[in-house]
């Protein structure tokens, strides 16, 4: 089995910065990519941004492009989602996922469609005020 931790959400006011972690643990030799995904109050979950467990190939959703960044902490099993500039409709439960499908599934597109990942942390809230 696979286990995602997530941590580092919060409150901030708009405009600020907040770093989640994602950390991977049991039998992650399998996994291909992980990716966050956030749900608002009253929303569908929707993918933000994925990765390959390589640390290569980051996709992000058009909300987020140029104010988030994901990436892997090198030699270990932890991904990074670096938020910046934060804004009250970025207000979510912001999800770790994890998927073991083969091939170069972020350059096919799947990298935002949530129903790519197998596996999920448990989530951590980010709130943002304005």
């Amino acid at each position: 089995q696979v286990q995602l931790a997530e941590s580092g959400g919060g409150s901030v006011q708009a405009g600020g910065s907040l770093t989640l972690s994602c950390a991977a643990s049991g039998k992650t030799g399998g996994l291909n990519a992980i990716g966050w995904v956030r749900q608002a109050p009253g929303k569908t979950r929707e993918g933000i941004a994925s990765i390959y467990t390589t640390g290569a190939g980051a996709v992000y959703h058009d909300s987020v492009k140029g104010r988030f960044t994901i990436f892997r902490d090198n030699g270990k099993n932890t991904y990074v989602l670096q938020m910046n500039s934060l804004k009250p409709d970025d207000t979510a439960m912001y999800f770790c996922a994890a998927s073991g499908a083969p091939g170069p599934i972020l350059d096919y597109g799947f990298g935002l469609t949530v129903s790519t990942f197998s596996y999920w942390g448990q989530g951590t809230q980010v709130t943002v005020s304005s």
